[in-house]
């Protein structure tokens, strides 16, 4: 069985899905591309978070991409000026919920972001700007708790106002514009290969590709 694969720049207010079934109406993929029947959506990104979202009809390879040995990469735009000690509490880890539970978060790569990324405006707009001053970060992790990225900045002391995902492995958002989607042949996703799933903060380094590359 051929399968087909596709790399989607999820825009703000749409859910990583293609069925809501409660009566509210929501914004769902299948109104940004008419996707084979079977597609899914690889991991997914909530329904205020943008970016780099993956998708498949092969099972399989849903799940490989899903492993703790596959990075994803986030910038964030916090509330306020990050500031490097902030940063340096990220990459050790910090103390968030999850499930009713307090967890501590496994060392991760994380750094300041001197430049405002130009991923153009959002379909809400952030807030006005006489709240005060924001700034940008970059943060790459391999776990998968339930809004775990925006947990980490808010446990800092740094609310999440933004969150944009531009990369999972070797595969970067690059220039894709919000909403749009490419059809390739394969992922080629890079595995971590450090043990212990990065228990020692380590990460593999993975080379950026562009979108004519992906292809390859």
């Amino acid at each position: 069985m051929s399968h087909q694969h596709f790399i989607l720049h999820k825009p703000y207010g749409y859910l990583s899905q293609f069925i809501y079934e409660l009566k509210r109406k929501k914004k769902l993929l299948g109104e940004l591309h008419p996707f084979p029947e079977g597609t899914m959506a690889i991991g997914r990104l909530d329904e205020d978070s943008e970016g780099l979202l993956l998708l498949t009809t092969d099972g399989k390879v849903s799940e490989q991409i899903r492993s703790k040995k596959v990075d994803k990469e986030y910038y964030v735009q916090v509330d306020g000026i990050i500031t490097q000690k902030a940063i340096d509490n990220i990459k050790k880890g910090v103390e968030i919920g999850f499930n009713g539970t307090k967890y501590i978060t496994k060392p991760c790569e994380a750094q300041l972001i001197s430049e405002v990324p130009n991923f153009g405006a959002r379909g809400k707009k952030i807030r006005d700007e006489r709240h005060g001053p924001t700034s940008w970060a970059s943060i790459t992790v391999n776990e998968g708790k339930f809004r775990q990225v925006r947990k980490m900045t808010a446990a800092v002391g740094f609310p999440t106002l933004r969150l944009v995902r531009v990369r999972i492995g070797n595969v970067h958002l690059n220039d894709l514009q919000s909403g749009e989607v490419i059809e390739v042949d394969n992922f080629n996703i890079n595995i971590n290969i450090n043990d212990n799933d990065n228990d020692n903060g380590n990460f593999n380094e993975n080379r950026q590709i562009t979108k004519n590359q992906i292809t390859e």
